[in-house]
């Protein structure tokens, strides 16, 4: 670029802008490049060619003016002494306000760059939900640094590519940005791995010479088809996969590079819509269509607007082609997206949609905002939301429900309604009961059964694919979480009270207030739930209690142990946890290990396990069982069996008919007359045990069942 870098950007404003509105903009330029000054990017060039280059790519797409001149700005902020209410009072507050949305948070210190990656994409979306544009001028931005990135530092590169492979190219591809993901796609790809864009590139051009033969014909072919049912307007041309999207193919399906490129591309555009239908019954009856190949998005248009309809097709010698048929509107839609809506003002209806479709992509990553415990979280799930293969499914009334691709039931109930979700406890796909697992396909009906007090199972996140579903799902699971902490924190530290003679309602609000205050926490909640994650010790506090009430530490108790031990309940959930060493059971003496961050586990008295802490107070909690308590629990029993045919059989049945279950079974032979089952199964107490156990010394070919514990006596 020449000293006057403006002059390269003035004939793209010249097309569509007033030279009042030019002349503002020029304003701006003058002012970010004094800001700017010596300063250089990586390549040596003067600073300002950059935010100049960013506006370029921004008028070809017909930005307004405040847009431009934010991109013309968009660094001063970041890196300049020039800041948000300069800004705002020099270009006004529209201005400012698109410019600090793409500024990072230079001024913050963090810990390590992906929290800083996370916090500056958690600002950015924040903006972009008040202003779509933000988004777009960090598009831009992107697509600049990214044509210009081989000055860098190699492993900044790296760092950059990476993060525009999967954050960038994946927003503007969900905004239907087209054009911009291809091209931020293959540059990413070509920095990251050079030298497979290279091998890829060449292969690419080679097989295009050998294809050329069969291109024609089949243009030919189609092109005569058109013009004898009179379709005149059409407007045929080959399309191209991009390199990105054939390594991706490679890479993600397994194929061979023959398999992608065996497949014959093209794109039909038409001037309305019912030509598009007409079109495809033109082709199917010109070629054979490929059944299950046929996809209808102008009925059912994907998530970021994209309308067309896809079908595959049979071609001569037997090759399969790929046809796109669309209008010229939709082409447009197709390659520009949410940006379109300023490229074509003219076309209402579906630039409406277009936004409104942003709009509501946008407002659910806000709600994903508010549910993620952190920046890393939300970034992951935002991540999750980005992946652009959808399923459309129906519900009973016949409603389109848009989901990723590999979603399931619980995935279709969050999407309907948070409560649906929490409550759902079985699904009917096309009025057949189905596992909640399920992946759904596009077509199904699917039918949610709910239950009134169901809730939702930490499980379901190993197989949700929605970030809706998962963040819904940590966010109860977080709050069930600190419910029972801040139960159990206050058991155990009513508990410890007793040391002191006190109970804990005897103490007044504002003394133990105190202690929240000299201990820097949020509330007497806070309190407690930091002593039920085991996070601060129920004694220590205890004592600051009593201190706070106005006892000395002269009165308290030495004889802790004798204290009445703390009950459990077995309906704890996250804050008790039960050991696998020793796998205690209901009728089991039980003793506990205070554990920081997750609350109490559960031992066996005499498990090894415990022996070091009991004299920790701080550390060792005597335990007792609730009377009725209600559940299932597992346990470890070993079995020696005669190695004959059926034995195994014999065993599961006579496990089965005490109403307990097998959890896991692993079978080793010790010589070649007896195995040695060990298996984990299910039982209520300790009574419940004895019966399983008399169940199985009975059972065909068992010599010998014990209860396999470490230093437990071998009868339950």
């Amino acid at each position: 670029m020449n000293n006057n870098e403006f002059a390269i950007l003035k004939p793209e404003l010249k097309n569509y802008l007033t030279d009042a509105q030019i002349k503002t903009i020029e304003e701006a330029y003058l002012f970010a490049k004094t800001a700017h000054g010596s300063q250089k990017r990586y390549s040596g060039e003067l600073y300002i060619t950059h935010p100049i280059a960013v506006a370029l790519i921004l008028a070809q797409m017909r930005m307004d003016p405040a847009t431009i001149m934010a991109a013309i700005l968009h660094d001063v902020i970041e890196d300049t002494l020039v800041d948000k209410k300069e800004l705002a009072e020099r270009f006004g507050k529209e201005v400012a306000d698109l410019v600090d949305g793409v500024t990072k948070l230079t001024q913050i210190h963090f810990e390590d760059y992906l929290q800083a990656q996370a916090e500056n994409f958690r600002k950015m979306v924040m903006a972009m939900a008040r202003d779509i544009r933000v988004i777009l001028i960090k598009l831009a931005d992107r697509l600049h640094n990214m044509r210009t990135l081989r000055g860098l530092p190699y492993e900044k590169r790296r760092r950059i590519s990476k993060e525009t492979l999967g954050i960038f190219a994946p927003i503007a591809n969900r905004l239907g940005m087209h054009a911009f993901r291809v091209e931020l796609e293959d540059l990413g790809f070509a920095a990251l791995h050079p030298l497979r864009y290279r091998i890829l590139k060449a292969a690419v051009t080679k097989a295009h010479g050998n294809r050329q033969e069969i291109m024609e014909m089949i243009d030919k072919e189609i092109r005569y088809a058109l013009r004898k049912f009179n379709i005149p307007s059409a407007t045929l041309s080959g399309r191209e996969k991009h390199l990105y999207s054939i390594y991706k193919k490679m890479h993600e399906k397994h194929l061979s590079f023959s398999e992608i490129m065996d497949v014959y591309g093209f794109r039909v555009i038409v001037d309305k819509m019912d030509t598009c239908y007409r079109i495809l019954g033109i082709l199917h009856n010109l070629y054979k269509p490929i059944t299950q190949r046929f996809k209808d998005y102008i009925a059912i248009p994907k998530a970021n607007g994209y309308q067309s309809l896809h079908t595959t097709l049979f071609g001569p010698y037997g090759v399969p082609i790929e046809v796109q048929i669309r209008t010229e509107e939709m082409h447009k839609m197709a390659e520009n997206g949410i940006a379109a809506h300023w490229l074509y003002k003219t076309e209402k209806k579906t630039l409406d949609d277009a936004q409104l479709r942003a709009k509501e992509w946008l407002k659910g990553v806000l709600e994903l905002h508010q549910s993620a415990k952190n920046s890393l979280e939300f970034i992951e799930t935002v991540k999750t939301e980005l992946f652009p293969d959808e399923v459309y499914v129906f519900t009973p009334k016949g409603t389109i429900i848009e989901l990723p691709a590999g979603a399931t039931a619980v995935d279709f109930a969050y999407a309907i309604h948070s409560d649906i979700g929490n409550t759902c406890v079985a699904t009917k796909l096309d009025k057949r009961l189905a596992p909640l697992s399920t992946p759904l396909e596009s077509g199904q009906q699917v039918e949610i059964i709910t239950a009134p007090g169901a809730l939702p199972n930490p499980a379901w996140l190993n197989f949700v694919a929605t970030g809706k579903a998962k963040s819904n799902i940590k966010h109860f699971l977080k709050k069930q979480q600190r419910e029972e902490s801040i139960e159990l924190g206050k058991r155990l530290i009513e508990k410890s009270l007793q040391s002191f003679n006190l109970h804990l309602e005897q103490i007044a609000a504002p003394q133990i207030e105190q202690v929240v205050a000299h201990l820097k926490l949020d509330s007497i909640q806070h309190l407690f739930e930091e002593v039920g994650m085991g996070n601060r010790m129920a004694l220590l506090v205890a004592k600051q209690i009593a201190k706070s009430a106005g006892l000395t530490a002269t009165t308290e108790h030495v004889t802790l142990p004798l204290l009445q031990p703390l009950a459990i309940k077995g309906t704890e959930g996250f804050v008790i946890n039960y050991a696998k060493c020793c796998r205690p059971i209901p009728g089991d003496p039980i003793a506990g290990l205070i554990k920081t961050g997750h609350g109490i586990e559960i031992h066996v008295e005499y498990c090894p396990a415990l022996e070091k802490h009991r004299s920790q107070p701080e550390k060792y909690v005597a335990l007792r069982w609730e009377e009725g308590i209600q559940g299932d629990f597992s346990v470890d029993l070993r079995v020696d069996i005669l190695n004959q045919r059926g034995s195994l059989a014999a065993l599961a049945l006579a496990i089965s008919s005490t109403d307990s279950n097998i959890e896991n079974i692993r079978a080793e032979e010790y010589d070649q007359r007896f195995f040695v089952a060990n298996m984990t199964v299910t039982v209520k107490n300790r009574t419940h045990l004895a019966r399983v156990l008399r169940s199985i010394r009975k059972a065909k070919n068992v010599t010998r069942v014990v209860r396999h514990k470490p230093s437990f006596p071998r009868t339950p």
